[in-house]
């Protein structure tokens, strides 16, 4: 039998890998992240309590009880796209994942616009992830509610709502910046204590909502509580993008790549179980939560979402208690996305790819962890939050513009991956290896084009019903048209601003941007790892 090939520039000895190309990066981030911590980071970025909690509301004030039919088409959709992933991680275990998968599928200028895509995609995601404290927050302790006193109305959509949402979520990032600059040890912990807070809270969740049934399950199959006027399709399509929102973020464990112990053998799996395991809950907590709400019809499910439900059906202090695991999830959700974004921005500086990247590239030598990084994703977010002080319509069409930039950036993985695998499919597709255990690396074998394939088609007609112009997502002010349009606007400035600078900087070095060529450098050897203090 002959031995499995191993990825370009790896030899074998004893079931090890170990690097031997003349071309590779300098370990300097610590490998602190264990097989949980992986999991934790995928699915804190999903984040199923803050998301569902922040968007239930969304996905039924648009297409009523059935809108949880969209939960298992999303679900199925994404698994696609995160078996590609899996894949991509187990041959590429990198930092800033998917700007490092494209670069080596497409090359170096599609990865550029693709990583830069990322970039901004994940810090408005952030910014998204710490409003979630506002809808959490007032319901535990009315003191939360700053703006406007304890009295005043804590909707986002709602003036004080939106001023005091701005407040907590700035709060919030001073206290994840803080973690993330110091250590990935202190933020894996972070983080699975998150995780491991969050799992609790679903199923103590879902049990008890599932004994307070108001209906049967049966309420799916009808479209009570819909605010469509002229058919349900656009209805339901419109709905589905509750579920595009949550269900993204699961590639974060390939973002910690180079900080994971095997990481060959880990992350492929923690993607594949972030998401199987967000999907699973979140299916369960919309179902238990439509069977327990007190009324489908009288607008309060659709204005107070879950948060509602808690505090309608449970009383004040076991709502609040609840909520509380809410807040946790909260926090770890954007503590994660920002370390993923983090992540994302020191791998492209570190290859002379971003503005001031000598600078974003560093460093610290006492924790292991890109400081600068860390400060300027969060201080974006923040600014993107600053913004909403004035405009509180922006705030839902954030959540979908966010989600769109991640899911064009998908596309910018999946495609050239599909073009590879058919041109090289005589060959089999992606190299064959071996993981730090000296198994084949995860593979999906002759299943590869097909489900790439429809990957990608789910993944293009997802993007286009994410930046659809709908009044109810985009322009809640009904009359603003440049809301309206904000998704196409502010993507195509996004990439003028990106192409300026990147032909800008082409014309001045006369070379291409990111000079270190992707397509023959591979991640460090774990036993390479600097040695993290006891």
């Amino acid at each position: 039998m002959s031995r499995p090939q191993l990825p370009p520039g790896q030899s074998q000895h004893g079931g090890a890998t170990t690097r031997t190309a003349p071309l590779g990066y300098q370990q300097e981030l610590r490998r602190g992240v264990g097989g949980f911590a992986s999991f934790a980071a995928g699915f804190s970025f999903v984040s199923i309590l803050t998301t569902v909690f922040q968007l239930f509301g969304l996905g039924f004030g648009l297409g009523g009880a059935s809108f949880f039919w969209t939960w298992p088409l999303v679900f199925a959709g994404q698994l696609l796209v995160a078996l590609c992933f899996a894949e991509l991680a187990a041959r590429w275990p990198i930092s800033g994942a998917i700007y490092q998968w494209s670069s080596r599928l497409a090359g170096t200028t599609a990865g550029w616009f693709i990583g830069w895509i990322m970039i901004i995609g994940q810090i408005l995601t952030v910014a998204a992830a710490a409003i979630a404290a506002q809808a959490v927050l007032p319901g535990i302790w009315s003191g939360f509610q700053i703006a406007g006193g304890p009295g005043a109305d804590p909707s986002v959509g709602s003036a004080t709502g939106a001023r005091n949402a701005v407040l907590l979520g700035c709060l919030l990032l001073v206290v994840t910046t803080a973690v993330n600059i110091l250590g990935i040890r202190h933020m894996a912990a972070a983080t699975s204590f998150g995780v491991t807070v969050e799992i609790i809270g679903v199923i103590a969740l879902v049990l008890v909502l599932f004994f307070l049934p108001e209906r049967g399950p049966q309420v799916v199959l009808h479209h009570t509580g819909s605010a469509g006027q002229s058919g349900y399709a656009g209805a339901f399509l419109a709905s589905s993008l509750m579920a595009a929102y949550v269900m993204v973020g699961f590639d974060s464990a390939g973002e910690l790549a180079e900080e994971t112990h095997s990481p060959r053998r880990t992350v492929p799996r923690t993607i594949l179980r972030a998401l199987i395991t967000s999907g699973v809950g979140g299916a369960l907590l919309i179902l238990s939560g439509l069977m327990a709400a007190g009324s489908l019809t009288d607008g309060k499910l659709a204005a107070g979402g879950l948060s509602w439900v808690l505090t309608d059906r449970l009383g004040g202090v076991v709502g609040r208690l609840l909520l509380c695991c809410v807040a946790v999830a909260v926090f770890a959700c954007t503590l994660a996305v920002q370390t993923s974004g983090a992540r994302m921005m020191y791998s492209m500086a570190r290859e002379g790819a971003l503005p001031f990247h000598r600078h974003l590239a560093k460093v610290s030598a006492r924790t292991g962890t890109p400081v600068t990084t860390s400060i300027v994703v969060g201080a974006g977010a923040a600014a993107v939050l600053l913004v909403n002080i004035h405009q509180s319509a922006i705030f839902t069409a954030l959540s979908s513009l966010c989600i769109a930039l991640l899911y064009l950036a998908y596309l910018g993985v999946t495609v050239p991956l599909l073009v590879s695998r058919l041109r090289r499919r005589a060959a089999g597709g992606l190299p064959a290896g071996v993981d730090e255990t000296g198994r084949p690396l995860f593979s999906l074998g002759r299943w590869a084009v097909a489900v790439n394939a429809v990957a990608v088609l789910y993944q293009a007609g997802m993007t286009v019903n994410l930046i659809w112009p709908r009044a109810e997502i985009y322009d809640l002010t009904g009359g603003t048209w440049w809301l309206r349009w904000s998704a196409l606007l502010f993507i195509g400035l996004s990439l003028a601003v990106g192409a300026g600078y990147f032909l800008g900087r082409r014309l001045h070095r006369r070379i291409e941007l990111g000079h270190v060529p992707h397509t023959h450098t591979e991640p460090p050897r774990e036993a390479a790892a600097v040695a993290e203090p006891a």
